[in-house]
């Protein structure tokens, strides 16, 4: 992570005391102590917001968005556990907002297109292949797989089984059952689409 975010805070911190001593509720925070506590936690807060999100871009910023709000009521005397649970707990709000906004945004199905709908009207189908085709491919394509690959696909995809339980069952290890089902999918999309040679 670069240092941008830090002066951000340094410059916050700047005119925080300000707003500070009107409340007198709290010690002032001096870019010094700033500094050091952003470099104490902005690695596990940012670890911590990364591992929800998945996404590096929006886990930085959320991670500036931390600090920036930990100024309003950081107190700079308190223990480091408490500084720390103070943080984490902006993180995990900041987090619920993120998700709230991000599950707010409007899905429209692909049905509801304009494309869609010009084609209903001009009577062209407009769906996926019917669910008896789609069975009929998938268990032909079982059928041409090797009797171990049809095996780890119906215990993982049919019947839902862990790939732990799925290595209990087929009498090998673990990691020998992710290899068998990495080579069943390879192998059965190579059979969907039509390839008779499989390396």
């Amino acid at each position: 992570m670069d240092r941008e975010p830090l002066l951000r805070l340094h410059r916050a911190a700047d005119t925080e005391p300000q707003r500070r001593t009107r409340r007198q509720d709290h010690p002032v925070i001096t870019a010094a102590q700033l500094e050091r506590i952003y470099c104490s936690y902005v690695a596990p807060i940012y670890r911590f917001i990364y591992s929800r999100l998945g996404n590096r871009q929006e886990a930085e910023d959320l991670t500036s968005q931390v600090f920036m709000k930990s100024l309003q009521y950081l107190d700079p005397t308190a223990s480091p556990k408490e500084i720390e649970a103070y943080l984490y707990q902006i993180a995990r709000t900041d987090i619920a907002d993120h998700w709230r906004r991000y599950a707010a945004l409007r899905v429209v199905p692909l049905d509801e297109t304009p494309a869609a709908l010009d084609m209903e009207e001009a009577g062209e189908a407009t769906g996926p292949p019917a669910t008896e085709t789609l069975k009929a491919d998938l268990e032909r394509v079982l059928g041409l797989l090797p009797p171990n690959y049809r095996r780890v696909i119906e215990l993982r995809f049919y019947d839902g089984c862990s790939i732990k339980e799925t290595a209990r069952a087929m009498e090998v290890t673990i990691a020998n059952a992710k290899v068998l089902q990495y080579r069943a999918i390879q192998r059965a999309a190579a059979l969907a689409r039509g390839e008779r040679t499989i390396p």
